[in-house]
């Protein structure tokens, strides 16, 4: 009778799972809605106390960007540090040189954008409950990587805030964050290069790229500038089949 019941409740809490990482038209944000989301996304990023908090979550996917490409190329993400000014580095190992090395570097720019993008038309396609499941178990996983206290409580709060929205939100709310996130990072990746192009640094990754490769610093930037606006577009499509 006991087994019975333990296999009972974990069919039960399995339902409960799939159920959660199927596409719900609910979650799709509709006009006014829609409104309300970009005008917080707005105000985070040009109030500099909250953009100085928020940005964060921009160092977040940039490194992660670095990391899992730098993984799918067969190098080892070894570790992952966030700093309180917002900056961070992801350490992977393999090859000083060669085409994983500068797919790894290269990813870090482009990625929040690309993130962004996607998540925009996943929220308008009711996909926000599945998608955020997936952030939560790459978040979760990346808890491994953390090379400082500051890394671990950022992480954590992020993986913990992650899940709660996918188990326990409704699914408005869900497709809401998840349109509000993917702006953010969006806009977050623009004032990212932004920085780097008006501030070249020695250590910075389009100079790095420079340094294996034979092409110049400034075309490496204009590949970045190129992918920014790509998922721009990809992500002003997905923007007005929500209105």
């Amino acid at each position: 009778m006991t087994m019975l019941l333990t296999s009972t409740g974990g069919a039960d809490l399995w339902a409960q799972v799939t159920d959660r990482l199927h596409a719900d038209p609910g979650s799709v944000p509709h006009g006014p809605g829609v409104v309300v989301v970009l005008a917080i996304v707005v105000a985070v990023v040009l109030v500099p106390t909250w953009w100085t908090l928020a940005r964060v979550g921009v160092t977040v996917v940039h490194e992660l960007g670095h990391g899992i490409v730098g993984t799918l190329c067969g190098r080892r993400f070894t570790g992952l540090v966030l700093r309180g000014d917002m900056s961070g580095h992801a350490v992977t190992v393999g090859r000083a040189r060669g085409p994983g090395r500068i797919l790894c570097t290269w990813s870090g720019y482009p990625a929040p954008a690309v993130v962004g993008a996607f998540s925009l038309h996943a929220a308008g396609g009711g996909w926000a409950a599945p998608v955020l499941a997936g952030t939560s178990a790459i978040l979760l996983v990346s808890l491994v990587r953390v090379r400082s206290l500051y890394t671990a409580g950022v992480m954590l709060g992020l993986t913990a805030v992650t899940a709660l929205l996918w188990w326990w939100a409704a699914p408005s709310w869900q497709g809401g964050v998840l349109l509000g996130t993917g702006a953010f990072l969006l806009v977050g990746a623009w004032k990212h290069l932004a920085a780097v192009l008006s501030q070249p640094g020695a250590g910075s990754d389009p100079a790095v790229l420079a340094t294996l490769t034979p092409v110049p610093r400034w075309l490496w930037n204009a590949s970045f500038l190129a992918v920014l606006a790509a998922s721009s577009w990809w992500a002003a499509r997905g923007l007005l089949g929500m209105g």
